[in-house]
C-alpha cells in the first residue's frame, strides 16, 4: 500500500493576515463538523499575524479534535490559521483524488489514534503522512471526479433540504404563532380582523374556535422495543444520535452489529432526542419496514397522520425547546436529558379539530 506521503505534502508558505479578506481566512471553528465544508470566519486575527498560503484545489484539515471530521477542498485562495493542516497535492497527483481519501472515516480513525491530548487533542502531522492508502482499480482522477460529484450532490440536497425546512418553520410561525393562517376568504385570520380570546391556560389571546392541547392529547410515547442481534442476518435501519449529527438520518446495519435493544420504528412515528434539547434532534420516521432508534430517542406515535406535521414543526420549535431545556437534567451541560413524560405535558394552541 501507498503512503499519504507518496502523494501529498503540508504547504508551508506563509502569508500576512493584512493581505486577505475575511471570506479568505479559514480556522479550525470555521470548517464545519462532519465533512460539511465551511463557513465564513466570523472575524479576522485581531493583531496582524502569518497564516498558511493555501490555494485552490488544497485539501484543509482542523487538527485539533480529529474526531469532528473537518475538512475542506478549497475552491479559493486564502489564508489558513496554524491549527488548520494544508495538504497539497504532488505533482503528477490528482487534487480531487487527494480529497476523496482525506474524506474517509478511516483517515479519521487513523489520525485520532496518533493524536496527543486529552481535552483538545491533536494530530501527529508525521503520523498522519503515513497512512496507508488502499490499491487503486481505477486511476486517481476518475475516483476524484467522482467524490467531487458526490460531495456537489450532496450539497445541494442539504440546501435543498434547509430551505425546506426554513420554509416550513416560516409556515408554522405563521399559522401556529402568528395565527394568520387563511381564514375562510383565504385571507390571513389575525391580520385581517379574525377575532382572538383570551385563553387562560395559555395566557395569551388565540383564535375564538381554537383551543389549548397538551401533546399527550396529539401523542402517545411508544417503548416497543426489538432485539437486532436476534435477527443477526437482517439489514435494520438504525437511527442514533452519532449518525444523526453526521448525516441528519439512518445508517443501515446489520442485526448482528448492533448491541443493544432498540426502539421500534414506524413511518408514523417522530423522534425526538432526550440528550441536549437545544441540539433540536428531530427525526420523521421514513417508509419501509426494519426501523430502529436508539433509546437516547423519545418515540411519539401521533394520534392521527393530521397531527404528525404539527407535532414535527412543534417539536423543533423555540418555544418547546426552551420548556425541555428549562427542564432538563444532568450535572454537566454537554449531557442535559430531558423528562419524556415532562415534554407531553407541554401545552400549545391547537384548532378544535
Amino acid at each position: 500500500m501507498n503512503k499519504l506521503s507518496s502523494i501529498a505534502y503540508y504547504v508551508t508558505d506563509k502569508i500576512s493576515s493584512n493581505d486577505i479578506s475575511l471570506s479568505e481566512y479559514v480556522t479550525t471553528d470555521c470548517i464545519l463538523q462532519n465533512k460539511k465544508g465551511r463557513e465564513v470566519a466570523s472575524n479576522l486575527p485581531p493583531q496582524p499575524c502569518c497564516l498558511t498560503r493555501y490555494q485552490r484545489g488544497d485539501v484543509l484539515i482542523a487538527n485539533i479534535r480529529p474526531y469532528l471530521k473537518k475538512v475542506w477542498f478549497a475552491d479559493i485562495d486564502g489564508g489558513a490559521s496554524s491549527d488548520v493542516l494544508v495538504c497539497r497535492a504532488k505533482e503528477g497527483h490528482s487534487p480531487s483524488f487527494l480529497y476523496a481519501v482525506l474524506l474517509q472515516d478511516s483517515f479519521f480513525d487513523y489520525v485520532m489514534q496518533g493524536a496527543k491530548g486529552s481535552k483538545m487533542p491533536r494530530g501527529d502531522k508525521e503520523q498522519i503522512l503515513r497512512y496507508e492508502m488502499p490499491i487503486l482499480s481505477c486511476s486517481e482522477e476518475s475516483i476524484g471526479t467522482f467524490f467531487l460529484n458526490l460531495d456537489q450532490k450532496i450539497r445541494l440536497n442539504e440546501q435543498i433540504n434547509q430551505n425546506l425546512e426554513a420554509m416550513a418553520k416560516q409556515l408554522y410561525d405563521y399559522w401556529f404563532v402568528q395565527f394568520d393562517f387563511p381564514n375562510k376568504d383565504g385571507k390571513p385570520y389575525k391580520s385581517s380582523g379574525g377575532e382572538m380570546v383570551w385563553n387562560e391556560k395559555l395566557k395569551r389571546m388565540i383564535p375564538k374556535e381554537w383551543t389549548n392541547a397538551n401533546i399527550y392529547q396529539l401523542a402517545s410515547i411508544s417503548k416497543e422495543t426489538v432485539n437486532p442481534q436476534a435477527q443477526p442476518n437482517e439489514l435494520f435501519k438504525h437511527y442514533s444520535l452519532p449518525e444523526y449529527d453526521k448525516t441528519g438520518t439512518y445508517a443501515e446495519e446489520y442485526g448482528i452489529d448492533i448491541q443493544s435493544a432498540k426502539f421500534i420504528v414506524t413511518n408514523n412515528c417522530i423522534l425526538v432526542s432526550k440528550l441536549n434539547p437545544w441540539t433540536s434532534r428531530v427525526i420523521c420516521g421514513n417508509r419501509g419496514s426494519n426501523q430502529i432508534c436508539s433509546t437516547e430517542f423519545v418515540v411519539w406515535n401521533p394520534a392521527s397522520l393530521k397531527t404528525k406535521g404539527f407535532l414535527f414543526m412543534l417539536a423543533k420549535s423555540a418555544k418547546f425547546i426552551e420548556y425541555c431545556t428549562q427542564g432538563a437534567t444532568g450535572t454537566s451541560h454537554s449531557h442535559r436529558r430531558i423528562n419524556p413524560e415532562l415534554c407531553l405535558l407541554y401545552t400549545s394552541p391547537s384548532p378544535r379539530d
